[in-house]
């Protein structure tokens, strides 16, 4: 199970609120391209699924500045 230090989200937001309004939004988009994936798959098909939790994958990529934040 991965932790995260909420340092790590203080030094990318300052608002941890903000922080935790951004990860959700793209929690749902990543949720949103896995569920899209599968639908279009044959079921015979199999589709590599990153085992990470949305939201864990969401502030990784947070903490890691892959996500543009707008203000």
């Amino acid at each position: 199970m991965a932790r995260i230090k909420l340092d790590e989200v203080d030094k990318v937001i300052k608002n941890r609120y903000a922080a935790v309004i951004v990860a959700a939004k793209r929690a749902r988009h990543i949720n949103a391209e896995r569920i899209s994936k599968l639908e279009l798959l044959p079921e015979s098909d199999e589709i590599d699924i990153d085992p990470r939790k949305v939201t864990t994958r969401a502030i990784e990529e947070l903490i890691e500045g892959k996500i543009k934040i707008e203000r």
